[in-house]
């Protein structure tokens, strides 16, 4: 699963809007949109908000592990 469809499913998951994304973490609407597209990608500052956000690890979100959680890595 590519980083966008992660996104995207995380999202759906929480039933937010990408809207209230954007303003959790900081970030425009526009820009939020972008990522969820695939047509740019996060900075490693913006990774670790939605990261964050999501409550899963960077790595899932990359596509490095399946694992949602870093804990007992």
């Amino acid at each position: 699963m590519e980083f966008t469809e992660k996104l995207f499913m995380l999202r759906q998951e929480k039933g937010i809007s990408q809207k209230a994304v954007a303003e959790a973490i900081g970030i425009t609407l526009r820009q939020y949109h972008r990522f969820e597209r695939g047509d740019q990608k996060p900075g490693f500052d913006n990774l670790r908000k939605i990261a964050d956000f999501f409550d899963v690890s960077a790595d899932f979100l990359l596509g490095r592990t399946d694992r949602r959680s870093g804990a007992g890595v």
